[in-house]
């Protein structure tokens, strides 16, 4: 198929199944979009929907489009054509490859050079506070350092041009850094949350309740200012987290 250029989410039915409160949402390529909800209210659901690009055939009976239709079977299931990567909240590697020849294999599966293996180890080292090597494991890797590797491998190695992340929050990199780099790419980034400064990244996000999108709200001016605040207090939260990491005692002063 031709390029990704846009995304479309059809609305389906909730739990109780009734109509959806959302009927379409339209993604660009390098868009960011947040997706909120309490949870159980069917949030994981709506990124499955999209990473099988759904044609009514779910439990939600959504549609995905791409590029304003409905993708073939081929584009669906065979994985050399994959159009979207998944970053979850628990990633383990499971083959014990040492990191760089991880790296290059995948480099060559997606016809890429190897060189490009120390620009994604770079781009990686920018997201995490623990360095990562080459000659490091996979399977010693922590939960930050496998999180911050994807998100440089996707962002550089990957074909797929949606991103579905869930709760990125808890990956212990910097979270906005990476949603800013994987948009940047010409990625469409969709991320479930729960934390305010990650929901108030985006300027739209949809809210799920009870299984539907109950509503797509645009950030406003005021959200904007409450985000700068926001980021204010993130910063002094990390500085603190990396002294005591480091052994120090903090104070006030």
């Amino acid at each position: 198929m031709k390029e990704l250029r846009e995304l479309t989410i059809l609305g389906g039915i909730d739990k109780n199944g009734r109509r959806e409160g959302v009927n379409r949402v339209l993604l660009k390529r390098g868009e960011i979009i947040g997706i909120v909800g309490p949870t159980g209210s069917g949030k994981s659901t709506l990124l499955n929907d999209v990473e099988q690009l759904a044609k009514g055939d779910t439990i939600s009976r959504r549609t995905i489009l791409i590029n304003g239709v409905v993708a073939d079977e081929d584009v669906r299931t065979n994985p050399k054509k994959r159009l979207v990567a998944q970053l979850s909240q628990r990633m383990h590697f499971l083959a014990d490859l040492r990191v760089g020849e991880f790296l290059k294999i995948h480099a060559r599966s997606r016809g890429r050079r190897e060189e490009i293996v120390s620009e994604v180890l770079a781009l990686a080292n920018t997201l995490c506070g623990e360095p990562i090597v080459e000659t490091d494991r996979l399977t010693t890797l922590s939960g930050g350092q496998c999180r911050a590797l994807m998100t440089a491998d996707i962002a550089i190695i990957s074909d797929s041009t949606v991103v579905l992340v869930d709760e990125i929050e808890n990956a212990g990199i910097k979270k906005q850094e990476a949603l800013r780099l994987l948009s940047g790419k010409g990625k469409i980034v969709m991320v479930i949350t729960h934390d305010p400064y990650i929901a108030l990244i985006p300027p739209r996000r949809i809210v799920m309740r009870n299984g539907g999108m109950i509503s797509l709200i645009n950030r406003s001016e005021e959200e904007v200012r409450i985000h700068s605040r926001l980021i204010e207090i993130d910063d002094w939260i990390c500085n603190l987290r990396e002294r005591i990491r480091m052994g120090e005692v903090v104070c006030e002063k």
